[in-house]
């Protein structure tokens, strides 16, 4: 690839004058449109493509392939997204354990002698240690 090489001066007519900012812009503009200069950077030749994919196939983490070509997970994860080959780890469901807090609240509003609407901040081991204490069971 060339190195682009910015003018320092530019002709006006019959008089060269130093290059100002916009110049400078013009002629990146007017190098870049002719396509006289490559500005694009491969990041992957089909030969590495082609070795991440069939990595990946075999069963190979990503973290892997990743380090075997010195580029981020997150690059090679978005190389194989765009091919088509990725495909995102399940997400397992939160386990919920008990009753929610909205369903421990409603049970004491009908157990205590009060509001229990000032409660909605309380944690749920909080909500069901004053079920119990209004069953006597504490």
């Amino acid at each position: 690839m060339a190195i682009l090489a910015l003018p320092s001066f530019v002709r006006d007519g019959e008089v060269v004058r130093r290059a100002t900012f916009w110049d400078k812009i013009s002629f990146l503009s007017n190098a870049m449109m002719s396509g006289e200069y490559d500005m694009k950077k491969i990041n992957y030749s089909e030969e590495m493509t082609a070795k991440i994919i069939s990595d990946y196939q075999a069963g190979m983490p990503v973290e892997d392939i990743a380090l075997t070509i010195d580029r981020s997970v997150r690059s090679v994860r978005s190389k194989l997204v765009r091919e088509g080959v990725y495909q995102a780890a399940e997400k397992t469901p939160a386990k919920k354990v008990g009753p929610s807090k909205k369903e421990l609240l409603i049970e004491l509003e009908g157990l205590a002698p009060f509001e229990v609407d000032g409660l909605s901040g309380a944690t749920k081991t909080a909500i069901s240690t004053l079920i119990g204490h209004f069953k006597g069971e504490a």
